[in-house]
């Protein structure tokens, strides 16, 4: 054997000796994990950079979150196991489990089993809040959130419907999607549309931040409640991260009490949650034909 390939072969060893050694060379998988982009990406970025860290400690296991930028991307990147976990909505929820085999719900908000929608309105429109639906809704515009989003569209869809046994192209003159709920409040309060709906939880706390001007847009009416956001996990998680697995995340969603971490959802607590929970959410998507 020549000098020449003896220093080569050595050379191959250390190299493959270094890459065995090397702190990127996981001893352990990463779990990833997603969630639907309902706000704008600076607020998700530090809601669930502060997820992240709270349940890699807990697991002790790297845990990693990704953005996206839909809510059809969100449920891809679940369904193709780009994630293993995720925070849905009560639709995007049901579309994931629907399409991965074993999926489930395991954790949600204490709110959210009675979750209500706001419908909203630019001032110039001259409706005023009810209690009961309001009138003076025909033949404006209106921006739904995202097609998929279930306080921003389907709720909102249903509740329209219901009301006046049309399609929202036929009540309204202009229909929109805004992409998220955030966006639909800077809509409205500019003008470009004058009504919207939205999560009554973005509402809240972006006005609470200061930065809705309610003297431009104001809330018409709450919607009835209705099953809504919640954590849902992949049913092969316990073949790769080892037996009971998907139990330990459940716990460690459920013995949150991090103030800081729960206040940027905002959620009290987190508690269980089962796919029963959400089965009046499919039998909408069904009825309004956004799910087979």
């Amino acid at each position: 054997m020549s000098k020449r390939v003896m220093v080569a072969i050595a050379a191959v060893c250390i190299s493959v000796g270094l890459l065995a050694c090397s702190p990127s060379a996981p001893d352990k998988p990463v779990l990833v994990f997603s969630a639907i982009p309902d706000q704008d990406e600076a607020r998700l970025m530090e809601r669930f950079g502060k997820v992240a860290s709270y349940l890699s400690q807990q697991l002790d296991i790297e845990v990693r979150y990704v953005p996206v930028k839909s809510y059809a991307a969100a449920v891809t990147a679940f369904r193709n196991n780009e994630v293993q976990l995720a925070w849905f909505g009560g639709l995007s929820g049901v579309q994931a489990t629907q399409l991965v085999p074993g999926s489930h719900a395991i954790a949600q908000g204490v709110e959210d089993p009675q979750y209500v929608s706001y419908f909203i309105a630019h001032h110039d429109t001259g409706i005023v809040a009810s209690d009961g639906f309001p009138s003076g809704l025909e033949g404006r515009s209106f921006t739904f959130g995202s097609k998929s989003s279930t306080s921003g569209r389907l709720m909102p869809e249903f509740f329209l419907r219901e009301q006046f046994d049309k399609s929202p192209e036929e009540i309204f003159s202009r229909v929109g999607f805004s992409g998220d709920h955030s966006a639909t409040i800077a809509l409205v309060q500019s003008g470009a549309y004058e009504l919207g709906a939205l999560s009554y939880q973005v509402w809240d706390k972006e006005v609470a931040e200061g930065t809705v001007d309610t003297d431009k847009v104001h809330v018409i009416w709450t919607t009835p409640p209705y099953p809504d956001y919640h954590w849902v996990i992949r049913g092969d998680v316990d073949a790769v991260f080892g037996d009971g697995f998907a139990g330990k995340v459940q716990r460690a969603l459920l013995d949150l009490d991090d103030r800081d971490v729960l206040d940027a959802f905002p959620r009290e607590k987190f508690i269980p949650a089962t796919n029963d929970d959400f089965l009046p959410i499919l039998d909408t998507a069904r009825s309004l034909g956004l799910m087979d």
